[in-house]
């Protein structure tokens, strides 16, 4: 029965987290177009861009710069270490919910 709660809840997730991704790419992409649009023009005379060039301009970005957060890898690093640290500290009963928490989005 509990295995049944935590597929529903994952089956439930999936498309909230695929419509946030689409969301946030459209977001990004009028945001970039209309930055790239209002400034690049008049300040450096090159041509306006549409909404794919703009995407397209994100994705370079992310390529490039490894995303849009400075010391990613450090931050990440960091959180493993205290999710580690947290791990260690859990009795067996804490992490065994951790880990059935975790099933729906791995089984």
């Amino acid at each position: 029965m509990e295995d049944e709660t935590l597929k529903r809840r994952c089956l439930h997730r999936a498309p909230k987290f695929v419509l946030f991704a689409v969301l946030a790419l459209i977001v990004f992409g009028f945001a970039t177009m209309g930055l790239w649009n209002w400034l690049m023009p008049t300040l450096f005379g090159l041509t306006q861009i549409g909404f794919w060039q703009a995407l397209g301009l994100v994705a370079l970005s992310k390529i490039l710069f490894g995303g849009f957060r400075h010391g990613s890898w450090h931050r990440q690093h960091h959180w493993r270490e205290r999710l580690l640290a947290r791990w260690e500290q859990m009795t067996p009963e804490e992490r065994e919910k951790l880990r059935e928490g975790m099933r729906c989005c791995h089984s």
